[in-house]
């Protein structure tokens, strides 16, 4: 397992020497730089996954270097923590506003540096590995279009099926919810061909789920905080696996995966989107994928009853969901129950594939 890469710079020998015998117990790959300009030299030639930077050096100050440092393409996500004898606020907000993700006052609680250091890599590391689960599924999605070229119902039903399958939600999960999104463009007002195709985009709202770790995805029991801000990515994940495309339904896909957990009231995720700033396709999706939720048993909770799942859905009218989509769904209640009815979880995988 390869070592994180710790570029540590600072004007003062002695300082680079204390923070080195810090971490040197913790198995990092140490490198130094002793002005901004060599820390530039250095970075242009190496990648780090850390730089503690102080900010008070001859020339080429902290702020800026961390400035020029940010530019480079392959270090804008790259944290930098500054380590400096300055504790007032508006040498703080400075360093966060010159792109710096943390800020370490000397003289150095051990602890505390080496904890925060841990976590900046730590979240290195997660964020690196997601983008390569993002970069492999962006190459399976042109290898499918390539080979695909006339068939998009097939690459959705393809990529619907990875979604399922690493939810461990039914086919007929996505099914439902295609069907209550269809019906749902069709009562506001939406061209049939528009609806039909947001019913085989829909398929494909959680496929960002394809890069959430098993341990969350799968937990029976509550979130962590910090496990609810790892499963609250899937909607970005999602959308930065389809956005590419120039595809209808592909694009339609995606406005789907960043949208549907959007909510009225501003609320919501990825973005806090509001009222009719959220696209109609991410409204109705998540009306839509929230009632067939809590229909359904997943790996956390049992089914609700019909009463309360309506008492639910009225009290989130304006909240959770645009207020013209729930009385929609009250004034057309049957014909989704009939839906709910036509497809239940017990349906073969052979009639899913032939429903779409």
């Amino acid at each position: 397992m390869s070592r994180f890469r710790v570029l540590i710079v600072d004007d003062i020998g002695k300082n680079i020497q204390v923070v080195a015998n810090l971490l040197k117990d913790e198995n990092y790959h140490l490198s130094y730089a002793m002005s901004g300009n060599q820390a530039l030299e250095i970075v242009r030639e190496s990648a780090y996954d850390l730089i503690l930077l102080d900010i008070m050096m001859p020339g080429l100050d902290g702020y800026e270097t961390c400035k020029r440092i940010k530019q480079l393409s392959n270090y804008t996500e790259t944290p930098v923590i500054f380590l400096t004898a300055r504790d007032d606020h508006d040498s703080i907000v400075k360093g966060f506003s010159a792109g710096g993700q943390d800020y370490v006052t000397k003289p150095f609680n051990t602890a505390e540096l080496l904890a925060r250091v841990r976590t900046h890599l730590k979240l290195k590391a997660y964020e690196d590995s997601q983008q390569e689960k993002i970069d492999k599924a962006i190459l399976e999605l042109r290898r499918l279009n390539d080979e695909l070229e006339d068939s998009q119902k097939e690459v959705v039903l393809t990529l619907g099926a990875i979604a399922e399958t690493r939810s461990k939600e039914t086919g007929m999960h996505v099914k439902r919810v295609a069907e209550y999104s269809r019906l749902f463009a069709i009562l506001s007002g939406v061209p049939i061909h528009e609806a039909d195709v947001l019913a085989l985009a829909s398929p494909m709202h959680d496929l960002g789920k394809v890069g959430i770790p098993d341990n969350i995805l799968h937990k029976k029991g509550p979130l962590t905080d910090d496990e609810r801000v790892i499963m609250d990515t899937h909607a970005q994940l999602g959308y930065d696996m389809l956005k590419r495309s120039n595809r209808e339904i592909l694009k339609t896909a995606a406005i789907v995966a960043l949208e549907h957990h959007e909510k009225w009231d501003g609320s919501g995720y990825p973005n806090k989107k509001s009222g009719q700033d959220i696209h109609l396709y991410g409204r109705i999706t998540a009306l839509a994928d929230v009632f067939d939720a809590l229909c359904s048993k997943r790996c956390y909770k049992e089914p609700w009853d019909d009463r309360a799942i309506f008492d639910y859905i009225r009290s989130q009218q304006g909240a959770h969901f645009d207020p013209k989509l729930v009385e929609l769904f009250f004034d057309n209640l049957e014909r989704f129950l009939v839906i709910r009815k036509t497809f239940p979880d017990e349906l073969s995988q052979e009639a899913i594939s032939q429903s779409f």
